[in-house]
């Protein structure tokens, strides 16, 4: 799997900023230089099950179901997400600690840069913390360690997992909300994202009020908080209840 994700980041222009490896499944943190997501994760899970299939002489279906995606909207969620995937082995029972288990990439969050080559970059996670480097190795470290305190529901069952993970981190290391408002204007929105988990479906009730206007920032702003909600899982008739109007609407939103 680690070998096809390396392929993947070639072949697929993807850029890999956290993974781990479970018995059952796998958490990646990514983003995509091209609009090839599709693309990338059926042949990701098509030729690791082919080569699974051959080395067991088995056949048939691999996995149980579609991947799973959720849009990070922000951020924060940016860091959370991380630290939930690099967690996920302790949580688990596989590991005492994160950075000991050899099916993920956390250990490379608390070494300096050293002249080896991966493709996974921690840089961008790691400097949403703080523009020093050293600086964000601690505080990441220090993340991970109240990280084990806080309750993690299965991402697979709960769509507002990471959420619920990253306000119960806020509670834990009360200093995050300074670490973030170093950050300038976008702490501000971090902090807030720490004490409202649903912040993004309050945007939404916002938007909303605004009417569904025919200013078009408006309505591009509302159907990108949309689109994402939808990216985490929520099914359109709920998002359409939320809002108040019609399935026909919500739909004739999304389509211009």
């Amino acid at each position: 799997m680690i070998w096809l994700l390396k392929e993947l980041a070639r072949s697929h222009s993807v850029e890999f900023y956290a993974f781990c490896l479970m018995h059952n499944h796998v958490h990646l943190l990514c983003s995509f230089r091209k609009d090839n997501l599709y693309d990338a994760m059926r042949d990701l899970f098509a030729r690791y099950a082919m080569r699974f299939n051959e080395k067991y002489e088995r056949r048939g279906h691999l996995f149980g179901g579609p991947y799973r995606q959720a849009a990070c909207l922000d951020e924060a969620y940016v860091v959370a997400a991380s630290l939930y995937i690099h967690l996920n082995p302790v949580k688990a029972g596989l590991a005492q600690d994160p950075s000991k288990y050899r099916w993920s990439s956390c250990r490379l969050y608390g070494h300096r840069r050293s002249g080896r080559e991966s493709f996974v970059d921690p840089g961008l996670v790691l400097s949403l913390l703080s523009l020093d480097a050293r600086v964000a190795r601690e505080r990441y470290r220090v993340l991970l360690t109240k990280g084990l305190e806080v309750d993690m529901r299965p991402a697979t069952e709960d769509r507002k997992a990471v959420e619920s993970f990253l306000s119960g981190l806020g509670r834990k290391v009360p200093l995050l909300r300074s670490w973030f408002r170093e950050r300038g204007e976008i702490g501000g929105r971090w902090a807030k994202i720490l004490d409202q988990s649903d912040y993004w479906e309050d945007r939404i009730v916002a938007l909303a009020k605004e009417g569904l206007s025919r200013r078009p920032e408006t309505r591009a702003a509302l159907r990108h908080a949309i689109e994402q909600l939808i990216a985490r899982g929520y099914k359109r008739e709920e998002i359409a209840n939320r809002l108040g109007v019609s399935r026909k609407t919500l739909y004739n939103l999304l389509r211009h």
